[in-house]
């Protein structure tokens, strides 16, 4: 029978990683690991299958399905905070230009400028459309006669966790979504 899962290229067969509590390692950026990693963790040992791809890999000795959801057998603590990234301050600011709202274009911005001595951290640096950012130039936002929608804050990894699920990436394969919980309501 024909199955989409059976031609994919094991290039394209990423196993989302969880803990031993069933919870992704990270949603942003999604944990998966490479169908090679995976395979190599069920051998020794480290990863439960929770779910498979329909294609397989073998050697002349053995067939095995290529897993699609695989979780750890030690709990991996996540870091309280993330690294200052530019996507990590564009999730922060759920990727919206914190002066204007757009959406489009998107840069940032040191709210006191380097030049007065701003430094770039996370209590200092908002996302900006690029128009935005050309008119505040290099003032502070107040002498610029602008206003941040949000004061810049350092968040924490659950913060940005909770802002991703907004987010869902482009390709979710159907194994995955028992596991991520993007914004959907729970039925009773």
């Amino acid at each position: 029978m024909y199955h989409p899962d059976r031609i994919r290229h094991p290039e394209n067969c990423p196993a989302l990683v969880l803990n031993p509590d069933y919870t992704p390692l990270s949603y942003y950026p999604l944990s998966l690991w490479p169908w090679q990693t995976a395979i190599k963790a069920v051998f020794l040992e480290r990863v439960d299958i929770v779910a498979s791809y329909e294609r397989q890999v073998h050697s002349p000795s053995f067939r095995m399905s290529i897993p699609s959801v695989i979780a750890l057998k030690q709990y991996v603590k996540p870091s309280e905070y993330p690294a200052f990234t530019r996507f990590n301050l564009f999730l922060r600011d759920k990727f919206a230009c914190q002066y204007c709202g757009s959406l489009k274009d998107l840069t940032f911005d040191h709210v006191v400028p380097r030049r007065s001595g701003g430094r770039t951290t996370w209590e200092n640096v908002a996302t900006a459309c690029s128009p935005c950012n050309l008119r505040k130039g290099g003032r502070t936002p107040r002498e610029a006669g602008m206003t941040l929608h949000c004061p810049p804050i350092r968040p924490t990894s659950w913060q940005l966790q909770d802002h991703g699920r907004a987010f869902p990436p482009n390709y979710l394969h159907k194994s995955w979504h028992d596991w991520l919980y993007w914004d959907v309501e729970l039925l009773a």
